[in-house]
């Protein structure tokens, strides 16, 4: 190990100035150490790692000799002086470049990151310690909105995720030595036990009484395609930005199946900046059984669709689609937005409750379902889902009723077994007193 040790701030001093080198220091001052750590490349001259601080020469020696045996064994990191703020900006290139990340995603991420950057912005990578990431996880927590109220569970375990991808990476690039988010925790709120129940009420969907009223008045007052859109969400489950971005080649019409694999991505709501995208996630592509009620009636829109079309082909953006806008840029899909407006007025007219959604005809697919007995892993896979706390939270509060009519069958059959065990004991058994001559 070439190097050496020394005191490079010691001001003891003898009477002609000059340092006392052979007797003992009575200055308190720090040891140093000076190690060798290779050669530069573009200069071939000898790299030398200095760090100092240390109490005393024991201390340093065994700082040194911590770092000869990384460097021997090739786990060394050299940290550099990079801001969490520059390091962002490498990450960010990094993460869209790899040619998997949504540009949905993306966009969420630089969320996340602007709620890390007022605690990380300025300071260097390699000095972010484990207690500063904790504690502005529990500052986001307590108070990290404007208005004084932390951000809900959800938005903030997306933001930790986001800061463990940045920190993660600059390990993996030899930026940092050590990973300060590794054994980080998302403060969570503890939920009494009426926050849980209104929690389970906040899912909104329509019962089937409620949704045969809705698809009437869809049907009867219904704008153009209102009534097939919205039998087809209720009938498939489908997310809406799934049906939105549906074509005509997406549907078999003998067998009555749906391939779903894209989705409708356009943040501004400009109908003509849209843009497709993969599915949510992997088992989010996949091909669904309908019932011909719902290929009917798409198939007879389509028909209709065809006539428009050839009056205006000069102008008709011709990509496909099921459900184009006819009036201004005739062919585009219709935004997510037009879609909400259009069920608001549907639930106006119906007297139904106006809060809900296209998402929520989701919901409501999944509360039929598992009505019918539809077991929770079929469900699932015909949303694709691979889970999903909503899913499981609508198909148990709709079951419960199913276990209780089991419990109060179960009880009947008991009581019925009992009834009749209580009359057997009252016969005669053979051989009794009363048989015998």
């Amino acid at each position: 190990m070439k190097g050496h040790f020394y005191k490079p701030h010691c001001k003891c001093v003898d009477a002609k100035g000059e340092s006392k080198k052979t007797k003992k220091c009575n200055c308190g001052a720090s040891w140093s150490f000076i190690l060798d750590v290779g050669t530069d490349p573009a200069t071939g001259k000898r790299k030398q790692k200095k760090k100092g601080g240390f109490k005393s020469k024991t201390e340093a020696q065994e700082a040194a000799a911590l770092l000869y045996a990384e460097l021997t064994q090739g786990t060394y990191v050299e940290e550099k002086d990079i801001t969490f703020e520059e390091f962002v900006k490498t990450w960010e290139g990094i993460y869209q470049g790899n040619g998997k990340t949504k540009i949905s995603t993306h966009r969420v991420r630089k969320h996340e990151v602007g709620r890390l950057m007022p605690y990380f912005k300025k300071l260097k990578m390699k000095s972010i310690t484990r207690d500063q990431y904790q504690q502005a996880l529990n500052n986001l927590k307590d108070n990290g909105k404007k208005e004084g109220v932390g951000y809900a569970d959800n938005t903030l375990d997306g933001i930790h995720s986001t800061g463990r991808a940045i920190f993660k990476k600059a390990v993996e690039l030899g930026i940092i030595r050590n990973d300060p988010t590794q054994y980080a925790y998302v403060p969570k709120t503890q939920k009494t036990i009426d926050e849980l129940e209104k929690q389970e009420e906040e899912v909104k969907y329509l019962e089937k009484e409620e949704l045969a009223l809705f698809l009437k008045t869809a049907q009867e007052h219904g704008l153009d395609g209102d009534y097939e859109a919205f039998l087809t969400l209720a009938y498939t489950g489908m997310r809406i930005g799934e049906f939105t971005s549906l074509r005509k080649s997406d549907i078999n019409f003998q067998e009555h199946t749906i391939s779903i694999t894209k989705t409708y991505y356009n943040p501004s709501n400009n109908m003509v900046k849209y843009k497709l995208l993969p599915p949510k996630t992997k088992t989010s592509a996949r091909t669904i059984d309908v019932d011909p009620i719902v290929t009917d009636a798409l198939n007879n829109y389509l028909t209709e669709l065809e006539a428009f079309k050839a009056q205006h082909s000069d102008r008709y953006y011709d990509k496909g689609y099921i459900m184009p806008n006819k009036r201004k840029h005739p062919g585009y899909p219709r935004t997510i937005k037009q879609y909400e407006l259009r069920m608001e007025r549907l639930l106006v007219l119906a007297g139904l409750n106006t809060e809900l959604t296209p998402h929520s005809l989701r919901h409501t697919h999944v509360s039929l379902l598992a009505e019918t007995g539809t077991e929770l892993h079929e469900i699932m896979d015909r949303l694709g889902h691979k889970d999903d706390d909503t899913t499981q939270q609508i198909y148990l509060h709709v079951t419960k009723y199913k276990k209780k009519e089991a419990s109060r069958k179960f009880a009947e059959l008991m009581r019925g077994l009992q009834k009749q065990t209580d009359v057997t004991q009252l016969l005669p058994s053979e051989g009794s007193e009363e048989e015998k001559p």
